[in-house]
């Protein structure tokens, strides 16, 4: 199945959990996530956070100085 690292997953389910093999397989892919517990790192930027950000900082609307006559 594409967008699974298998080998990462069994490293996390067989040496970090310790499942066996068969233990491994019988999960669902939301068995072992549950099981890893959350996700690490920052979540992905929603539409809200987006539009926050270009109030805040807007395009600049004008010519660009690069310094040449």
């Amino acid at each position: 199945m594409a967008g699974f690292d298998w080998p990462a997953l069994m490293r996390a389910g067989m040496r970090g959990l310790g499942l066996s093999p068969a233990e491994f397989w019988a999960l669902t892919p939301v068995e072992l996530q549950f099981l890893l517990g959350p996700e690490r790192g920052a979540a992905p930027l929603g539409r809200v956070r987006l539009d926050e950000l270009i109030r805040a900082y807007p395009d600049d609307q004008g010519e660009k100085d690069d310094g040449g006559e």
